[in-house]
């Protein structure tokens, strides 16, 4: 039944989570608000909010180490299956010529992430210092699209396409309404199912809540940005699939940590601390070349990638990895 509540979760995430994200660009479209903004804030936010509510609903309800897990499971499978799979079905190059910024706070965030978790538990302030940064990299981004007009392009572009993608809801108030207003109800709803089975999860199979979000939890979560980058890969858009991942993990650390710290303390389980942070700091060092230097990510490339990432997942759930019990 535990697996059954925890896939149950999974859809209704995925589900409620598009149609907020459709039904407040539309409603963003219809008040006039351009595309960029659109783009650099609603789009860049709704990604991410499966990892949000889902990491909320386990810090509200104790389970802080499947909070913190979601997060790094869900940057590193972002990196290894996110982009790998989609490179086996087709060859990928990130030829976006303004990638190092995004590159740069990528990482510069998940190495300030992780001095925090050495830190201790994450406190209110931890939070506050990450939605902070999250806030600057926002208004940088804006500067920068205002300035330049092939900018306001890659900005707006994903807006400019669920718009189109919307169809008959882009015309009608009341069906955009009704798009949030099932995403506002249905996003925590699945949260609560996916926390629910989760915890049960580990419980059954005598392995900490921390190792159930660093799998199962993080799998499902980033399932919206592997359908993304998959559908940008298939159309050839290489720099849009680089930097929905980069986006992802950014915005994972820096606002769905941020939140999360800023409405409960987070303590950082030992083994999170001593393997699962240095993986995600690997596998953030291993994309920037790729983005940085323009490398093709090849079909070889994405199934070593992919098979990296089975081999983690089987650490993380053997005994001796650390993380039984808990």
């Amino acid at each position: 039944m535990s697996y059954l509540m925890l896939i149950a979760g999974f859809v209704v995430l995925a589900a409620t989570g598009d149609f907020l994200v459709h039904g407040a660009v539309l409603l963003a479209n219809r008040l006039g608000i351009s595309p960029l903004i659109i783009g650099l804030t609603i789009v860049a936010f709704g990604t991410s909010a499966p990892e949000l509510v889902v990491s909320l609903q386990a810090a509200l309800t104790g389970s802080s180490s499947l909070a913190i897990g979601n997060v790094v499971g869900s940057n590193i499978a972002n990196v290894l299956l996110v982009l790998g799979l989609p490179a086996i079905i087709r060859a990928a190059t990130c030829s976006d010529k303004h990638m190092e910024r995004n590159v740069a706070f990528m990482l510069g965030a998940s190495f300030l992430f992780a001095g925090l978790c050495w830190l201790g538990p994450l406190h209110f302030w931890h939070g506050a210092l990450l939605f902070t940064l999250l806030l600057v990299f926002l208004l940088y981004s804006y500067s920068l699209a205002f300035g330049n007009g092939r900018n306001n392009v890659e900005f707006a572009e994903e807006a400019e396409e669920l718009i189109k993608e919307s169809g008959e809801a882009s015309k009608s108030m009341p069906l955009t309404l009704l798009l949030i207003g099932i995403g506002i109800i249905g996003l925590p709803l699945g949260a609560k199912m996916t926390v629910d089975g989760a915890s049960e999860i580990a419980a059954t199979l005598g392995v900490s809540k921390a190792a159930i979000g660093l799998t199962a939890v993080a799998l499902g979560t980033s399932l919206p940005e592997l359908v993304t980058t998959i559908s940008c890969t298939l159309r050839g858009h290489g720099g849009m699939a680089f930097g929905n991942v980069l986006g992802s993990n950014m915005f994972n650390i820096l606002a769905v940590m941020g939140v999360t710290a800023m409405v409960a303390n987070v303590p950082v389980p030992d083994a999170v601390l001593h393997v699962d942070i240095w993986v995600m700091l690997g596998t953030a060092l291993l994309v920037a070349p790729y983005a940085l230097n323009k490398l093709c990510m090849t079909r070889v490339h994405g199934v070593m990638f992919v098979l990296a990432y089975m081999a983690y997942i089987a650490l993380v759930l053997a005994p001796q990895f650390g993380h039984a019990g808990g």
